[in-house]
């Protein structure tokens, strides 16, 4: 397929040879980059990533059979074509067994390299094509993609599609949506229907002070701080290929968010306490609960970071505008949880559907999971026996003239739902804070306030 790989690095000491390739070059549309020896070649290999290169055998400091057996271009997906005009069969044969995909004796016509370059490109294309089938068939055998999310409705099959179409793009994608809608999932689908052989990490953006986070991020060198006995690759890194969800983006500190803008636009990365940039191949999903153009105006968050990361939005639905998706979610939640307990799945009745339906589930289907697992502790019989649900309000009927204070119901109002959160959560205070969209620390200080035990 011509046209789809169209970086290309030309390495030849004679400039007027350089010239005339790039001219013919460019008018088939490649992207060309020029060195004029394999020392040159490899400083530039190791800034850019090239589909193709073009290299001359005799040069000077270093040859092309010198750059061709350098142990990192054995890494890089790169197929390379060597050029002479000393050449003979031999020398030919020699370029092939060193890992050349082809060799052009000069002088040659122009149609000739572009025909040599039709060739590699279909190779690449057959090659790439080969590894998202691969990709394709481990996904099928894992058992995990899309169609393995549960849902009934017909906002999760718009959401589905979507993720079906953006997942084989290398945009970001910013997946938005409350705490407990399943946005790590959704992420997680993005990556299996893209079919990049890397891996799928993810890290919290809210979880890791700022000097961490970045270290996490990007990796650090030796000595860059106290502690760094050692150099640490980064997530970026270590997911080439892959897919890196920055789950709540819109915690990113401000001093970071620079550094992850360049990222998005140059594809390099630089480790805390390194002096030389290094390309990634990561594609970046973030995700927030909170509305991260409401950071935005409030001066938290980048605008220009805001626009790269949303380049594709997906929206996930809360629990509550989609009950159609509610018994299948349960029914599914429930198998779960008692194939883990090695014991008979209960029956859920009508009247126990309906009883779920009438709650607002704040915490979406993180807190369906938690109320179900602890339904299922405390039943004992064939049908599933559902404990109450805790339904937080202040009714009309509380109130008077003497008791109208806003501030006396919205504490009143918050402590009622720090107690909801910590008893679903079984009193994990973690679960709880993701439950309530506070931080940690937050929830601490406020049970301590209100001398929640």
């Amino acid at each position: 397929m011509v046209g789809k790989y169209r970086n290309l690095l030309i390495i030849d000491d004679e400039a007027a040879m350089r010239h005339m390739l790039r001219l013919v070059l460019e008018e088939h549309d490649y992207r060309i980059t020029e060195a004029q020896n394999g020392i040159d070649a490899l400083a530039q290999v190791r800034k850019e990533k090239f589909d193709l290169i073009l290299s001359d055998i005799r040069m000077p400091d270093m040859d092309g059979l010198t750059f061709l057996s350098q142990p990192e271009l054995a890494a890089l997906d790169t197929t390379i074509i060597m050029m002479s005009a000393y050449g003979s069969i031999d020398t030919a044969l020699e370029c092939i067994k060193s890992g050349a995909y082809d060799y052009i004796s000069k002088p040659f016509k122009p149609d000739e390299v572009i025909l040599t370059l039709r060739k590699a490109e279909e190779r690449l294309h057959l090659r790439h094509e080969n590894v998202h089938l691969k990709k394709a068939l481990s996904r099928c055998h894992s058992g995990f993609s899309s169609a393995n999310i549960v849902h009934v409705s017909e906002q999760m099959r718009m959401l589905l599609e979507q993720v079906i179409k953006v997942a084989v793009t290398d945009s970001p994608v910013l997946i938005k949506g409350e705490t407990g809608t399943g946005k790590e999932l959704i992420a997680r689908a993005v990556h299996s229907e893209s079919g990049r052989n890397g891996e799928f990490l993810a890290i919290n953006c809210s979880a890791l002070t700022s000097g961490l986070l970045e270290s996490e991020m990007f990796g650090h060198v030796k000595g860059a701080f106290t502690g760094a006995d050692r150099d640490k690759q980064g997530l970026f890194s270590i997911a080439a290929g892959g897919t890196l969800l920055l789950d709540e983006i819109a915690d990113l500190p401000l001093e970071l968010q620079p550094k992850l803008l360049r990222v998005l636009q140059e594809g390099e990365i630089r480790k805390v306490g390194g002096t030389r940039t290094e390309k990634v191949s990561a594609r970046v999903v973030a995700a927030s609960a909170r509305d991260l153009w409401e950071a935005v105006q409030a001066g938290q968050f980048r605008n220009d970071l805001y626009y790269r990361l949303a380049v594709v939005d997906l929206h996930i639905p809360p629990l509550r505008q989609r009950l159609e998706d509610l018994p299948v979610l349960a029914r599914h939640i429930l198998q779960r949880f008692c194939a883990r307990e090695h014991r008979p799945v209960p029956l859920l009745t009508d009247s126990a559907v309906d009883q779920l339906c009438r709650h607002d589930w704040p915490g979406n289907i993180r807190e369906l999971e938690n109320y179900l697992e602890k339904a299922l502790i405390f039943s004992s019989g064939e049908e599933l026996e559902l404990p109450r649900l805790n339904a937080v309000s202040v009714g009309t009927g509380e109130l008077s003239s003497g008791n109208l204070s806003l501030k006396v119901a919205s504490r009143r109002l918050e402590e009622d739902y720090i107690r909801q959160a910590l008893e679903l959560t079984g009193g994990n205070r973690t679960q709880a804070a993701q439950l309530l969209e506070i931080s940690l620390r937050a929830l601490m200080y406020k049970i301590k306030e209100y001398g929640i035990d």
